[in-house]
């Protein structure tokens, strides 16, 4: 008879979810072990959960760990118990739905780890009206020969025309080598106006600091020690790493909520899923009041009109896949 996998259960709010291979090395660098994900997840699980919330949610698995193949899965897993919610999506370039993890409860990101889960990548629209995005996000993502110290100084642009516009921006570690800046706004327009406000907004931060920021759309015409400010992570069905979520890295780093005072010297390296739990004990999550703090877009739409009138280039839309 073939030996029982090792198990353990975990007690989460008024769930039992049980573990498998709780030995499973998956950050062979540091050990850290699949128990080890599902204990860091349980540590912040406010903040996840805040992260998540009523979010379709593509996760990020490894069954065998760093050291084996990523999987990218859109559609729930099978086996779900039946208190695990879904969102059902419509995917039009290939006429097919798919019925996405929707995050409630913190049982629903633990039995997500047990399904080998790592990293957790939400929408920045709600179960509510999947189509209308309620999160406005700004991506600091740094080329090949860009140094972090760039990083930090455009997230200084970037807070001073967010406070110029009366817009309160929630910056956060992307847990690999940039930085991403949050904003609430209201559920009332469709991603083509987001992404076209969000890349206004970029268009700024580029005139602003010219010779370190990029808009371009294609990697060729970008200068790999420029830092593009990535608009297109507003288009339908682009997701990113949330709040709080672990990435598929050596070190186990987290893309982690900081205060803005902290972009002016924070090295992304000393947030990992081992160092998380303590600093989440200490000051909570950074981002728990971000829904009391929602921006019209109207402002940056208007920036969109006059960059059009102006003989902007407009971006083509990113294909929407499945």
């Amino acid at each position: 008879m073939a030996k029982a996998s090792p198990s353990v259960e975990i007690e989460v709010d008024n769930r039992v979810v049980r573990i498998s291979n709780p030995d499973r090395v998956y950050f062979p660098e540091t050990g850290a072990t699949k128990l080890d994900v599902a204990q860091y997840y349980l540590a912040v699980g406010p903040g996840i959960v805040n992260a998540l919330w009523e979010r379709p949610c593509m996760l990020h698995r490894f069954p065998k760990g760093l050291a084996g193949p990523k999987v990218h899965q859109k559609r729930l897993p099978q086996g779900a118990p039946d208190w695990v919610e879904t969102v059902r999506l419509y995917f039009p370039r290939w006429g097919r739905t798919a019925d996405e993890l929707c995050v409630t409860e913190l049982g629903a990101v633990i039995w997500a780890v047990q399904m080998s889960t790592v990293e957790f990548h939400p929408w920045n629209s709600r179960r509510e009206d999947t189509e209308k995005p309620d999160e406005w996000r700004i991506d600091l993502d740094p080329g090949p020969e860009c140094p972090f110290s760039t990083v930090q100084t455009v997230a200084g642009v970037v807070r001073e025309l967010l406070d110029e516009l009366g817009a309160v921006g929630y910056p956060k570690t992307s847990g690999g080598s940039g930085m991403h800046v949050y904003v609430r706004i209201p559920a009332e327009h469709g991603f083509a106006d987001v992404r076209r406000a969000a890349h206004a907004f970029a268009r700024e931060v580029e005139r602003r600091a010219p010779k370190l920021v990029t808009t371009a759309w294609w990697r060729k015409d970008r200068d790999p020690a420029q830092l593009f400010v990535d608009f297109n992570q507003n288009t339908r069905d682009h997701t990113i790493a949330c709040a709080y979520s672990i990435r598929g890295v050596a070190d186990g780093r987290v893309s982690t909520p900081i205060t803005w005072e902290e972009t002016k010297d924070v090295d992304p390296r000393d947030f990992t899923m081992r160092t998380v739990p303590a600093r989440f004990a200490e000051i909570g999550d950074l981002h728990a009041d971000i829904d009391d703090h929602p921006f019209s877009i109207e402002p940056l739409l208007e920036w969109a009109d006059r960059d059009q009138r102006d003989g902007a280039e407009t971006p083509p839309e990113p294909d929407d896949a499945e």
